[in-house]
């Protein structure tokens, strides 16, 4: 729960900007009318903002000036008109940008969500859950506050800023050439904290992604923490995690409020430089008060769009470190799904969908003579070779067969490798040497959902989805909704599931926490059961039940099993006693294969092991 090590999240190095806005627009494509919409609003407004200091000046050399109060209500009028344009243009355009940034993060969700539902078991095994969920949420959040700050309306700002430049010089070449040479020194500010607010970005979205993951693994393993009394322990490490997201976002505010700073020191020196040198012409007579007038507002509005770009160039700085993260993880590799085979369905018939019988065997030799070919087993290890990392190998050499309809238990010390058979056989990790085959075709040729769909898995810590009973057992699916009433019959569900208030409809808490242990492993049979497999695994499925409920599942999977091809892994021997066959898997290899009574007689590692839990 201590980070720092393996879940410390990864500061990322450098970035390439328009690389990652190129990315992104592609998710603003879809919505590109929208986007053209506020784009032609931006020159609307920029000649709304341009157009004030204008009538002022005429209002001052015109009228106040020359004393002719005519005219002036008109100029008044007008000016009026122009502020109340650009206050319905500016809600327009804010409007549309909010909209537009909720809709591209609504997409933007939604795939990262598909790709993190098809990556890889050894993606989840390396990969914290806050720091997924730090993306989701508050990396895509940050893209929206760059559409609320009005990362678009760059292009407005621009307009603004060229018309400033374009009317000042028109006005007076020598007044505007003094005010402009202040600009120097804001693109040098600008390009020196470019980098290093990309940096203090960085740190915060990674800080931040600790910090997530922490909570979540410590909330959902507070039972342990207060049972060992280590609530004191645990708070000195979240206020360590703290403090460091804390301590990440100072130098963001520090260069935030440095630049804001600047600019504003900055647009004071030009007014002064206006004051000062325009104050010169005036009394030379080469510059009207209003001009001067007018050159002030115009320099007001050409530091208001900077002030505002420094504001965005922050949150453009974050978005940009938010963009490094979510195309990252987009970018990790999917678990392969391969295209259908040719042959089309390569599973037996048990009723299954799409199911076609297997192929009848081959014959050799002529009329008088025939040798019918044996048909191949219905799943086949062939010396498969597995290691979670490097080559530290889980299994070595692993080869098992089992036919059709078979049951086939598999027991060994904790940590031998039986498990990893289940899991290699549902490919959510694939093997490193060998193959597994399905009437003789590699798994890793088959498409995942259709392997997925043929196989039916109980595990031993069964996971239970806030909602209700029903949709635990059927998940949504309409099929396993018709067969849910008899699925918890057949596994004895059906004895809780008829005591509760709502029945089917009683709610289920986060991880099934209002459900005893046994009762959420009864859900998961009838769920298995729904889904009707044709290969069924069973991995230490009945270690969480009590004595009588076993023997109710027990007698309800003998049902289950019958013309099911069946994978057991069992620390409990008493429970796989009537299995076909007995695999005995030791440090990661086969060491015995047979029936219980013959294991028994051979007095090798499974009579060793019967002794051991039977001894009393």
């Amino acid at each position: 729960m201590h980070f720092g090590g393996i879940y410390e999240d990864e500061i990322v190095g450098k970035a390439y900007d328009r690389r990652l806005m190129a990315r992104f627009i592609r998710h603003v494509l879809p919505y590109r009318r929208l986007v053209v919409g506020t784009l032609l609003i931006l020159p609307l407004l920029a000649a709304a903002k341009l157009a004030q200091p204008w009538l002022l000046k005429i209002a001052i050399d015109n009228h106040i000036v020359a004393g002719r109060m005519d005219g002036l209500p008109l100029v008044a009028a007008y000016y009026l008109a122009l502020i109340l344009a650009e206050s319905l243009l500016t809600f327009v355009e804010v409007y549309y940008l909010q909209y537009l940034g909720q809709r591209v993060m609504f997409d933007l969700r939604i795939e990262l969500f598909s790709h993190i539902q098809r990556l890889s078991t050894r993606f989840f095994d390396r990969t914290p859950v806050g720091s997924l969920v730090t993306r989701l949420t508050s990396d895509v959040e940050v893209l929206g506050e760059m559409f609320a700050a009005g990362v678009i309306t760059v292009v407005g700002d621009i307009l603004v800023l060229a018309g400033i430049v374009g009317i000042m010089l028109w006005m007076n070449l020598r007044l505007s050439l003094v005010t402009f040479s202040v600009l120097p020194f804001l693109l040098w500010i600008a390009f020196t904290f470019r980098n290093r607010m990309r940096t203090a970005f960085r740190q915060v979205r990674a800080r931040l992604a600790n910090l997530n993951t922490f909570l979540a693994e410590n909330i959902g393993g507070m039972a342990v923490v207060q049972l060992f009394n280590r609530q004191r322990a645990e708070q000195e490490e979240f206020r360590r995690l703290n403090a460091a997201y804390r301590d990440a976002n100072l130098p963001v505010i520090t260069w935030d409020a440095a630049l804001y700073a600047l600019v504003e020191a900055l647009s004071a020196v030009a007014v002064g430089l206006i004051i000062w040198y325009g104050g010169g012409e005036i009394v030379h007579g080469s510059l009207t008060f209003g001009a001067l007038v007018a050159f002030i507002q115009y320099i007001e509005k050409f530091f208001s769009p900077i002030r505002d770009l420094s504001a965005k160039y922050s949150v453009m700085q974050g978005a940009m470190a938010a963009l490094e993260r979510i195309y990252r993880l987009l970018d990790t590799e999917s678990s392969p799904s391969p295209q259908p085979s040719p042959l089309g369905p390569l599973f037996g018939s048990t009723g299954g969908e799409g199911a076609i019988e297997a192929p009848l065997p081959l014959e050799k030799g002529g009329a008088e003579h025939r040798v019918m070919e044996p048909s191949p087993p219905f799943i086949e290890f062939k010396d498969v070779w597995f290691a979670y990392q490097g080559e530290e190998y889980v299994l070595k050499g692993f080869n098992l067969r089992l036919k059709r309809g078979e049951k086939v238990a598999l027991v060994g010390e904790t940590g031998g490798g039986k498990t990893t058979v289940t899991r290699l056989l549902s490919r959510l990790y694939d093997v490193n040497l060998g193959s597994i085959t399905i009437d003789g075709v590699d798994i890793r040729d088959l498409p995942l959902d259709q392997l997925r769909r043929k196989i039916g898995i109980v595990l031993q810590d069964p996971y239970l989805f806030t909602g209700t009973i029903a949709y635990n057992i059927a998940l949504g699916d309409a099929r396993a909704g018709e067969r849910m009433a008899q699925a918890v019959r057949v596994v004895g569900a059906d004895r809780f599931i008829s005591r509760l208030a709502n029945g089917f409809s009683e709610e289920v808490r986060e991880r099934g926490v209002n459900f005893s242990a046994g009762e959420r492993q009864l859900i998961s049979f009838a769920r298995a059961v729904a889904f009707d497999p044709e290969i069924l695994v069973l991995d230490e499925a009945t270690a969480s039940v009590d004595s009588e409920a076993e023997r109710l599942i027990e007698e309800g999977l003998k049902g289950l099993l019958s013309g099911r091809t069946s994978l057991v892994v069992a620390h409990r021997l008493s429970t796989i006693q009537d299995a076909d066959r007995i695999v005995v898997i030791h440090r990661g290899e086969k060491m015995e294969e047979g029936s219980h009574r013959e294991l028994l007689a051979a007095k090798g590692l499974y009579y060793r092991l019967y002794q051991l839990q039977f001894k009393d």
